[in-house]
């Protein structure tokens, strides 16, 4: 019987990858995921450090492997395993752990994996599969812990990225998400002491995928508003049926007081710039963000100025993070600190204003051809679940067939109700052939 594996992963797209990367590479000798019930030989955990809770759910997360699978070996990775390894060493279980992630290729190495992948073919269990292009933050934002687990910049070479992207198109993945730990600076350590004619960049990268051939859409992942360049909004102008009209540039806050204390580069005015650039370039882009709600020091009015900048730039969505202070950040120690119960109140605001923006943005979209990626199969009530290519969730009736494929719609209404989901009716499939004579019942919001 060959040798059973349980991957299990907390934390961001680029981890999910990794994982991934990991599990297809053991394959390759000959490792198989463990049944549902069944113990595993060989435990893989990629663990989060971005806030405290992310601590504790990997120490909980470790504790039940150790449970579940008692002659398991335990190997854990990840953010948080780079903070604190004699903590996660120290776990029930463990029996490795690896605290740069430059370290993956000795680690499969030690299993007995001796051509190492020059990346992934399948993304278990979705229809949308993340490539992870680059690595390494060196921003110094005062309340991030990233940039000391993960300091060293490394961008793939292009080359390596379309082969990856041409294998998993061919493999019938429609969606390819670009992500990184700091996706902007993709090319940035290339790029030293080069004349700027020779520089490849996160837009070089772009243009090439979007000129593959295949029928696939590419999205981007979080992005720094500095970073969305009039070089970056061309090229995504350039292919609105290859690339999402879609950017999650995070925020953080609107007030520049808190912005100066959180040591971001740019003022709100300067983001809203960058925002209106976006929106007079593409087709009724989508805008979301991150926004973190009782930053020490944070007043009323730094709230109400964050308020104020989210409606003038009309985000679709936003994630509310209430501050984490994390050991090791110069926020850590910042003074005063906010309240919890105006931190909840201030969080509580924001999550119904997103939601007034978000019921804003759908209703625009409604009467317009868009581009779903139906991912949920025929349920129980006959309706398709996907993702639009504004990244909006959306529902429509389908055929089973479709799942999996991009199919162009039109919005025919929105459900308030729902939390925001555009209840879309099929057109043609991308070649012009009807979809099928199946028909949306057209929902309209409710006011």
């Amino acid at each position: 019987m060959p040798a059973t594996l349980r991957a299990v992963t907390l934390g961001c797209k680029v981890n999910q990858y990794e994982t991934e990367y990991l599990r297809q590479a053991l394959f390759g000798i000959g490792y198989a995921d463990a049944a549902p019930r069944e113990a595993a030989d060989l435990c893989l955990v990629n663990t989060c450090t971005v806030t405290a809770e992310g601590d504790a759910k990997g120490r909980q997360l470790i504790r039940r492997l150790a449970r579940e699978n008692p002659a398991a070996r335990i190997v854990v990775m990840g953010c948080y395993a780079t903070r604190a390894p004699a903590d996660v060493a120290a776990l029930p279980g463990v029996s490795e752990v690896v605290t740069d992630k430059r370290e993956l290729p000795d680690l499969l190495g030690r299993f007995g994996v001796i051509d190492l992948p020059r990346g992934i073919g399948h993304f278990t269990g979705r229809h949308r599969a993340w490539v992870k292009v680059q690595d390494g933050c060196l921003l110094k934002c005062s309340f991030c812990i990233i940039p000391k687990v993960r300091p060293h910049l490394a961008s793939r070479p292009i080359e390596d990225v379309e082969a990856e992207v041409r294998r998993l198109v061919d493999n019938g993945y429609r969606e390819i998400v670009l992500t990184g730990i700091h996706l902007g600076h993709y090319g940035v350590e290339r790029c030293r002491g080069l004349p700027k004619a020779s520089w490849t960049r996160l837009w070089h990268l772009l243009q090439r995928l979007a000129e593959l051939p295949g029928d696939f859409r590419l999205r981007l992942s979080n992005i720094e508003a500095t970073e969305v360049t009039r070089e970056l909004i061309d090229v995504m102008a350039g292919f609105p049926d290859r690339i999402c009209a879609h950017l999650h540039v995070c925020l953080q806050s609107g007030s520049d007081r808190v912005l100066r204390r959180m040591r971001r580069r740019w003022c709100s005015r300067r983001f809203i710039d960058r925002c209106q650039l976006v929106k007079e370039k593409l087709d009724r882009p989508a805008l979301t963000t991150d926004v973190i709600v009782g930053f020490p020091g944070e007043t009323d009015d730094d709230f109400d100025d964050t308020c104020r900048v989210c409606r003038e730039v009309g985000f679709s969505r936003i994630h509310v993070f209430a501050f984490s202070a994390r050991a090791g950040t110069e926020a850590a120690a910042m003074k005063p600190r906010v309240p919890p119960e105006i931190v909840a109140d201030r969080r509580a605001q924001l999550l119904a204003l997103e939601s007034e923006l978000k019921q804003q943005y759908c209703r625009g979209l409604v009467g317009k051809r868009l581009v779903v990626l139906p991912e949920s199969g025929l349920l129980s009530d006959g309706w398709m679940m996907g993702t639009a290519c504004r990244y909006i969730p959306a529902r429509l009736r389908g055929l089973p067939s479709w799942e999996g494929r991009l199919v162009p719609v039109r919005a025919a209404g929105f459900d308030a109700k729902s939390d925001g989901i555009l209840v879309c009716e099929a057109q043609s499939d991308r070649f012009g052939n009807p979809c099928g004579g199946v028909a949306a019942k057209s929902t309209a919001a409710k006011e």
